[in-house]
């Protein structure tokens, strides 16, 4: 009988053992979002890639909530339509600018229109060139710093113009077409 009574409280015990809830692993813990960064004015030189002709010169200055781009580029074609990001590395070595890497998406966020519901934090809207093939630049982009090193921070990341115009849907990126032009971002000294 005693063998009996140690079995059913050992079968208790396994049954004891077995329901414990298994415990989740933790989650990366989501990135530091600065509300201020530490650099007021910063450039970026675009230099052609992929062959292209396309160039210019963006100034980006802080504003409250995030960082206003403008300036001027050249050499698209007349009327082109370009998708223009911030990509995630600074680094526009390889001739089609791929050395650049995806768009800066530090919060995991689907591809998307920027002020249109989620988005990664490098989407911006389409550029638009006039007859001559210039555009002159001039976009807020919300929700990023300049310097301070937070998660939302594009000092020292690539400004890249693409070939076709961004889609919004299409993921990763937006079918937005080669990389044709690439500049780091850079602080002003």
């Amino acid at each position: 009988m005693r063998v009996d009574w140690l079995a059913v409280v050992a079968m208790a015990g396994l049954a004891a053992c077995s329901s414990a809830p298994v415990p989740r692993p933790e989650a990366p813990p989501a990135p530091v979002l600065a509300q201020v960064g530490t650099v007021m004015q910063a450039e970026a030189a675009l230099a052609p890639a992929s062959a292209s002709l396309v160039s210019g010169r963006l100034e980006l200055a802080s504003q409250p909530g995030g960082v206003r781009i403008t300036g001027t580029l050249g050499g698209l074609r007349a009327h082109q339509l370009a998708a223009f990001h911030v990509h995630e590395r600074g680094d526009c070595t390889a001739v089609d600018a791929s050395s650049a890497g995806g768009h800066f998406n530090p919060l995991g966020q689907a591809h998307g229109r920027a002020g249109q519901g989620g988005h990664h934090l490098g989407d911006m809207d389409n550029l638009q060139a006039d007859a001559g093939g210039r555009v002159a630049v001039d976009v807020y982009l919300a929700g990023v710093v300049l310097g301070g090193g937070a998660g939302n921070d594009i000092l020292g990341r690539a400004l890249v113009v693409h070939g076709q115009g961004d889609d919004y849907r299409s993921q990763p990126a937006g079918n937005a077409g080669v990389r044709v032009a690439c500049g780091v971002i850079r602080s002003r000294s």
